[in-house]
């Protein structure tokens, strides 16, 4: 087997392990064992990790309220994670931060916010540290299409161009907030033109392929880094685990779209697919591997983690 295919598979299999960890989660939190609401990202696989195999020792990540994705990939175990969200000493953070605002700073996660865009305001002051300090490193910070509503991206990108600092600013857009889909909340935005408006490149990322997200995000990490200036990356997510409710006003079943919480119809399981088409990060690597070695994969993770939290 050769480096790029052994490469190829560690990343699947981290994919295949951040999905079945949240199911894991998400069992918890159906048996009311944890002590704090959860942010599940089941489907935001792809673009976690492939943040993190670009992040580079004294890179900075700045994640939003629904961080697990991100916090999960970046331990590399699941039980800090579970112990925090049972506010116990033995988790990531001592029991002390909860869901929300989990840090790691020995990975990179130093600051994390409740706040809806309040990260993405202290991203150029953390830029401009690097800067003053002649580090070639990156201000990685997250925000949902939510916070693109808020005063803090626009006044944050206009702050970091003015700067000229590397910070990387990544929009998940999963259309909703809260339970309410974009349409049905406000105009839309062309995020595009708001940050070419200000001199930021920009990058639309979807289709859940980690392989062409790590490639794209680390051409993006080097052009911040190269030119000392902010960029912008949009990826498309979705946020798999919604349900159908049927109503006398919807007898087809209305999409609902949890915030927060458990996802209830989703079930812990060895093959861990949600979604059979490209919005399910798993589904994508069934275009890039056997599917009789993936579902190997998948159980010995699976075993591997049971053990974990057991």
């Amino acid at each position: 087997m050769s480096d790029r295919v052994k490469q190829d598979k560690r990343i699947a299999e981290e994919i295949i392990r951040l999905r079945i960890g949240q199911m894991i989660v998400n069992e918890e939190q159906k048996a009311k064992r944890l002590k704090v609401g959860v942010h599940l990202a089941m489907g935001h696989e792809a673009i976690a990790v492939g943040v993190s195999e670009i992040m580079r020792e004294g890179d900075y990540l700045l994640p939003t309220h629904r961080n697990i994705a991100y916090n999960l990939v970046r331990a590399g175990a699941v039980r800090p994670i579970l112990e925090e969200y049972r506010l116990h000493r033995e988790g990531l953070n001592q029991g002390r931060s909860g869901s929300m605002n989990m840090l790691n700073p020995e990975r990179g996660i130093i600051y994390t916010s409740s706040i809806l865009g309040n990260q993405l305001a202290v991203a150029p002051g953390l830029a401009m540290s690097l800067k003053m300090d002649n580090k070639k490193n990156v201000v990685i910070a997250l925000g949902g299409d939510g916070s693109i509503e808020e005063g803090s991206f626009y006044e944050s990108m206009l702050m970091a161009q003015s700067l000229k600092v590397p910070v990387m600013y990544l929009i998940e857009d999963n259309e909703w907030s809260l339970g309410t889909h974009v349409k049905e909340r406000r105009c839309p935005i062309d995020t595009e033109s708001l940050a070419r408006s200000l001199g930021l490149r920009y990058l639309h990322l979807k289709g859940n392929d980690p392989y062409a997200y790590i490639k794209a995000l680390r051409e993006m990490r080097d052009y911040a880094i190269l030119t000392s200036s902010p960029v912008c990356v949009e990826v498309r997510v979705y946020t798999l685990g919604d349900w159908r409710l049927k109503t006398p006003e919807h007898p087809e079943g209305e999409i609902i779209n949890y915030h927060a919480g458990p996802a209830p119809e989703v079930s812990l399981s060895e093959w861990p697919i949600i979604r059979d088409n490209d919005e399910d990060p798993i589904h994508v690597l069934i275009k890039y591997f056997d599917s009789t070695m993936l579902a190997e994969v998948a159980r010995e993770q699976f075993t591997t983690l049971q053990k974990e939290v057991a």
